[in-house]
């Protein structure tokens, strides 16, 4: 018999996905065979799935943890942010609609059967599901047709572990405070709780395990001291998204108000030889850099007029004229192309806008996505690369006749006649260790790592890490049997 349970937070960015990764391969460690799932999930990293569709990044890292391929079913309502007051709604890896927040609300009841049924589809052939909740069950004003957190958990009817994160302070407050708010019945579905991201010595704070003991009636499943290797994993959320100094070589990369899919910059920030500085809104773009990479988005046009605001047009410019390099990646591509044709206003109002006009190529948007897992040969070495593509729109061109690369017999991708500006729509060029030693190469750099393998190896540290802080064994013991 299946069984399953949920980890929920107190709050947004508590380390829920960590922990469900942590705990899925201590699972698998185990001997168990596990899967996980998360109902509702509101992000713009997406990742492409073995059945073709698409999911939050945080279930395909789940997903590696456990050892098995990422399909639709482990994250079924995606939400992916489209401007400050809408979002696309992606269900079961495709895009149903798009709509503002304030109806969405009346969307959620529809959609809780899809998610039972993904939930119970996954069920099929595991020993354990892991559930992650989203953002906090604390905000009761949201409980009316809830699939992310207590609704989901009371419809399918698993029980619930609380993480607090006591980095940010206040752990006792958001605890108590969550059983203080919660009505009975869904108080009645929390088991236990933990605290996360302790820094320094944990018996200090027995006395306050003690207090939301008494004071809520959970067990206690331990301290979890912060994970200092927590960065040589995939970043989830943009939150998450920062500069890291390494080695000499320097990547600098625009943060877009929509910035999508960012896992290309993972595998830079964890290689030794290259510093990766993330650009925000209102600082230039620094003149040392030897690569200025743009990345995806979700709005193209809108995030190209956030580019032109800051300037960075202007320092994009500077940058190429002095011999520097550009990487463009989906939208970062048709940024830097002459024009971005939306005639059926699927970003916007209808119309045309000029690009960057740094590579001669021109995008016409285009309704249906292309959602695809591929293989390519980086043309230059005839090194493989195993990546992703996640876009609207197509582009063509004088320099795609320059393509370098070859995706699945065709040739992808467009490159000035120097070489020194490329584009293509292939996410996860990076994670091939023998193309990014490759592409790094042309700025001097001699690099070994193993991208792939150190995630891995990350993901066993983070599960024992869990086993001797948390009582995984009492953890996974609260799981229930799925009821049909």
């Amino acid at each position: 018999m299946t069984k399953a349970i949920m980890i929920q937070g107190a709050g947004s960015n508590v380390g829920k996905s960590m922990l469900v990764a942590g705990l899925a391969r201590a699972a698998v460690q185990r001997g168990l065979r596990v899967a996980p799932f998360k109902p509702q999930n509101m992000s713009n990293n997406a990742a492409v799935t073995v059945d073709g569709g698409e999911i939050g990044r945080a279930q395909a890292l789940q997903a590696l943890a456990c050892g098995r391929d990422a399909v639709v079913d482990m994250n079924p309502v995606l939400l992916k942010p489209e401007s400050e007051i809408g979002a696309q709604v992606i269900v079961q890896g495709q895009r149903l609609t798009t709509v503002k927040a304030r109806d969405y609300s009346a969307l959620k009841p529809t959609l809780l059967p899809r998610v039972l049924e993904s939930f119970h589809r996954l069920c099929a052939d595991v020993d354990l599901v892991i559930i992650e909740g989203a953002g906090s069950p604390a905000e009761v004003n949201l409980r009316a047709g809830d699939i992310a957190n207590m609704g989901f958990a009371a419809a399918a009817g698993v029980p619930v572990v609380l993480v607090g994160d006591i980095d940010r302070g206040g752990v006792i407050a958001q605890l108590v405070g969550t059983h203080t708010v919660l009505p009975a019945d869904d108080n009645a579905l929390i088991k236990a709780f933990a605290i996360n991201k302790f820094r320094g010595d944990p018996s200090l704070f027995s006395d306050g395990m003690d207090v939301i003991a008494d004071s809520t009636g959970w067990q206690a499943l331990g301290i979890v001291p912060w994970f200092a290797d927590a960065w040589k994993l995939p970043a989830e959320d943009v939150m998450d998204i920062a500069s890291s100094k390494g080695g000499p070589i320097k990547v600098a990369v625009p943060h877009l108000n929509r910035i999508a899919n960012f896992d290309d910059l993972d595998p830079l920030s964890a290689t030794p030889e290259v510093s990766v500085e993330m650009v925000r809104a209102g600082q230039p773009l620094p003149g040392n850099a030897d690569l200025v990479l743009i990345p995806g988005s979700k709005s193209t046009i809108a995030d190209l007029a956030h580019f032109r605001a800051q300037g960075w047009d202007i320092d994009l410019a500077a940058h190429i004229r002095r011999g520097g390099h550009v990487l463009g990646v989906c939208g970062g591509y048709q940024m830097l192309g002459q024009k971005i044709i939306d005639a059926d206003g699927i970003e916007g109002p209808p119309g045309e806008v000029d690009g960057l006009g740094h590579l001669n190529v021109t995008t016409v948007m285009k309704p249906q996505k292309r959602l695809a897992l591929s293989t390519a040969t980086f043309v230059e070495t005839g090194d493989a690369v195993t990546g992703y593509e996640i876009h609207i729109g197509e582009t063509s061109g004088p320099d795609t006749a320059r393509a370098w690369l070859d995706l699945d017999g065709r040739p992808a991708g467009a490159a000035t006649p120097d070489g020194r500006v490329l584009g293509c729509y292939l996410h996860g060029l990076f994670a091939a260790d023998a193309f990014r030693a490759a592409y790094l190469a042309r700025f001097g750099a001699v690099t070994d790592m193993t991208y792939s393998a150190n995630v891995d190896a990350t993901l066993d540290a983070l599960a024992q890490h869990l086993e001797t802080h948390l009582d995984v064994t009492k953890l996974l013991s609260l799981a229930e049997d799925v009821r049909p």
